[in-house]
C-alpha cells in the first residue's frame, strides 16, 4: 500500500527567472533603440537606396557603431528575455555561451592592448589618417572627427599637418579649394566670449609660423592627447571596464542557475 505522502516537486526560482526578463528587457529596447538611429541614419543618407555606397567610403561610418552595437543587444536581450519567460533551455544557453564569448574577446582585446600597445598606437594612427582622407565624405564621420578634436583639445593625428592628407585641406600648389594649409574650424582654440562659432578660423593657418600657428589652433595630435587623457582617467576606465565585466558574468552565472533550475524540474516530473 502506497503511503499518501508525496514528495514536492522542485519550482523554477521566479526572482531568477523574472530578475533575468526583466534585464534583458531594458537590453533587448535598447537594442532596438540603436538599430532604429543607425537605419535612420542610413536613410537620411541615402543608404538604403542604394546599397553599393556602403563601400564608397574611404574612412569609418560611425553608423556602423550603432548598428553592431544594437544587433549584438538586440540579439542577446531577446535570447535572454524568450529564454527566461519561457524557461527555454537551448535561448538561455545560447545567452550565455554568447555572452562568455564576448566576456573573452573583450578580455583577449585587453592583455593585447597591453602587450602591443606600440602597434594599437601605429593602428590608432592609421585610422585617424584613414579618416581625415574622408572627412568631407560623411556628415556623420565628420561631426565625429570634429567632437575628438574639440574633447581632447587635438588637432590631426600627430599635428595639425596630418591635414595635408585631405584634398581640401592640403597645401599643394593645385589645390583650388578655399580651405588649402587650413584646419577644419574643432582644430582652432575656444575663445569664450564668443557665442558663435566661427567655421572658417583654421582658414590659411598653416601658411604661418609654428609659432603664430600655437594662438589660433590645437598643436597637439590625438594620439597623443587619447593616450594623456586615459593616463589622466586611468582609474575611471578600468572601473567601468570592471563594472561591466561582472555584469558579464553576473548574468551568465543567472542564466546557467536558471537553466539547472529547469533540468531539475523536468527530471522531476519524468519521476512523478
Amino acid at each position: 500500500m502506497m503511503s499518501g505522502k508525496h514528495f514536492k516537486a522542485h519550482e523554477v526560482s521566479c526572482c531568477i527567472k523574472y530578475f533575468i526578463f526583466g534585464f534583458n528587457i531594458i537590453f533587448w529596447l535598447l537594442g532596438v533603440a540603436f538599430l532604429g538611429i543607425g537605419l535612420w541614419a542610413w536613410s537620411e543618407k541615402g543608404v538604403l537606396s542604394n546599397i553599393s555606397s556602403i563601400t564608397d567610403l574611404g574612412g569609418f561610418d560611425p553608423v556602423w557603431l550603432f548598428l553592431v552595437v544594437g544587433g549584438v543587444m538586440f540579439i542577446l536581450g531577446f535570447a535572454g528575455c524568450i529564454g527566461a519567460l519561457r524557461e527555454n533551455s537551448f535561448l538561455l544557453k545560447f545567452f550565455s555561451v554568447f555572452l562568455g564569448i564576448i566576456f573573452f574577446l573583450e578580455l583577449t582585446a585587453g592583455v593585447l592592448a597591453f602587450v602591443f600597445k606600440d602597434w594599437i598606437k601605429d593602428q590608432l594612427n592609421f585610422f585617424i589618417n584613414n579618416n581625415i582622407r574622408a572627412y568631407r565624405d560623411d556628415i556623420d564621420l565628420q561631426n565625429l572627427i570634429d567632437f575628438t578634436q574639440e574633447y581632447w583639445e587635438c588637432c590631426g593625428a600627430f599635428g595639425a599637418d596630418d591635414w595635408n592628407l585631405n584634398i581640401y585641406f592640403n597645401c599643394t600648389d593645385s589645390n583650388p579649394s578655399r580651405e588649402k594649409c587650413g584646419v577644419p574650424f574643432s582644430c582652432c582654440t575656444k575663445d569664450p566670449a564668443e557665442d558663435v562659432i566661427n567655421t572658417q578660423c583654421g582658414y590659411d593657418i598653416r601658411a604661418k609660423a609654428v609659432s603664430e600657428q600655437r594662438t589660433f589652433i590645437y598643436i597637439k595630435g590625438c594620439v597623443p592627447q587619447f593616450e594623456k587623457w586615459l593616463q589622466d582617467n586611468l582609474t575611471v576606465v578600468a572601473g567601468i571596464f570592471i563594472g561591466i565585466a561582472l555584469l558579464q558574468i553576473f548574468g551568465i552565472c543567472l542564466a546557467q542557475n536558471l537553466v539547472s533550475d529547469i533540468e531539475v524540474v523536468r527530471e522531476s516530473c519524468l519521476f512523478t
